[in-house]
């Protein structure tokens, strides 16, 4: 017993809490063999108070000959010899330095790497340090699959720095709304209404698509997609394609910026006076039905109106009695305004007129107009003093 007290207090100058340098003397079995300089006291280092990764490989941190600045733990004494020997640490020494780094600098960015999806969040490490990203301020947009993030390295806001509880939290949130305020800011700088500008298709919904412009999202309205009528959005663009668009209106104060596809694409109407003229017969087919008529399309986007009264030879009182939409006919063209995207079509002038009709109207056309004779009827009774009496004015009635 007087031995090994003599043999304790000769290692009495190492206590634990001491940060110490070492000199590893062997590595082996993932715990590398030390002895702690200025002492002749050994110590061990295992792999798990090295690094976090229990995965890693030891050899890839330490190697025989190589010295180490390592925090003292505690004392260890041999089950079946006198030896005393020290378990050390790197990985809580560098704990501590990032904890004395980390003091006061709430509000910092800093570059961490992501560890493990958590409850709730994130787990990260800063220099060897513990942190924790809640899942609310890991994006802009709530993250249900944290697992992306393991193995980045991102920056991240500290938020909260308590040493005494081990508490470390940051957000990333934060430097990801920073960065896209700055985006916006430069993209709207640069925008100007009526401006073809390019981007990419972020996103789809029932009302049209946000095209990305570098930082800020413009919204290409349903309508403004394509020349054509009632188009679905994913049958015109598709999430990370990449489009030409025109700026339509800015709304920096709100983040709005309104954008039109189809304004640059050729319109249905440019130069169809080469592809569409009057005398021209052509199929289209039947796409609304009013009570003055039905349109009818005749191009890509292009609808002509068949008045009603061009519907038939025979009166129609409407022309969901005789049309239906969808219905395939042959329309002759009378006439096209492109100004006015305008385009008057016929049906019944591609149809024999019925035989009865013909004769009506020969009849009509023969028949030699009455002259209208003027009857002028004067009521009014001369008056006495013209000298005429009663029995002038009916002196040849017999009464």
């Amino acid at each position: 017993m007087n031995e090994f007290e003599d043999l304790l207090n000769s290692v009495s100058e190492v206590n634990p809490g001491d940060v110490v340098t070492a000199e590893v003397l062997t590595v082996d079995n993932e715990q590398a063999n030390v002895i702690i300089e200025g002492t002749g006291v050994e110590g061990v280092l295992t792999l798990r108070e090295l690094t976090n990764d229990r995965d890693a490989d030891i050899n890839d941190f330490v190697k025989a000959g190589d010295t180490v600045e390592v925090l003292v733990l505690r004392q260890v004494v041999g089950k079946d010899t006198d030896t005393v020997t020290f378990l050390v640490s790197k990985k809580r020494l560098e704990a501590r330095k990032a904890w004395d780094k980390l003091v006061g600098r709430e509000g910092e960015v800093v570059t961490v790497k992501g560890t493990r999806a958590v409850k709730g969040g994130l787990s990260v490490e800063f220099e060897g340090l513990r942190g924790f990203i809640p899942a609310s301020m890991i994006d802009t947009r709530f993250v249900r699959n944290t697992e992306k993030f393991v193995g980045q390295e991102f920056e991240a806001k500290i938020k909260e720095v308590v040493p005494a509880e081990n508490r470390f939290i940051l957000s990333r949130r934060d430097v990801v709304e920073e960065k896209a305020a700055e985006a916006r800011k430069e993209v709207f700088s640069k925008l100007e209404e009526g401006a073809i500008v390019k981007g990419k298709v972020a996103r789809l919904t029932s009302f049209g698509a946000f095209i990305d412009l570098g930082g800020v999202d413009g919204l290409v309205h349903v309508t403004e997609l394509s020349h054509e009528r009632n188009v679905s959005p994913k049958s015109v663009v598709s999430v990370g394609e990449e489009v030409e668009v025109k700026v339509l209106s800015i709304d920096e104060e709100a983040g709005r910026v309104s954008l039109s596809l189809k304004a640059t694409t050729p319109g249905p109407w440019d130069g169809v006076e080469q592809k569409l003229a009057a005398g021209d017969v052509v199929e289209g087919k039947v796409k609304r039905l009013t009570d003055f008529g039905a349109f009818v399309e005749v191009l890509p986007g292009i609808d002509g109106l068949v008045h009603i009264s061009q519907i038939s030879h025979k009166r129609v009182e409407n022309p969901k009695d005789v049309l239906s939409i969808g219905q395939e006919v042959k329309v002759k063209v009378l006439d096209v305004n492109a100004d006015a995207e305008r385009v008057s079509l016929s049906i019944k002038a591609l149809e024999e007129r019925p035989a009865q009709a013909e004769n009506n109207e020969e009849k009509r056309q023969s028949r030699p107009r009455r002259q209208k004779r003027e009857v002028k009827r004067d009521y009014e009774l001369p008056e006495t003093q013209t000298g005429f009496s009663m029995a002038d004015l009916f002196g040849d009635i017999e009464l």
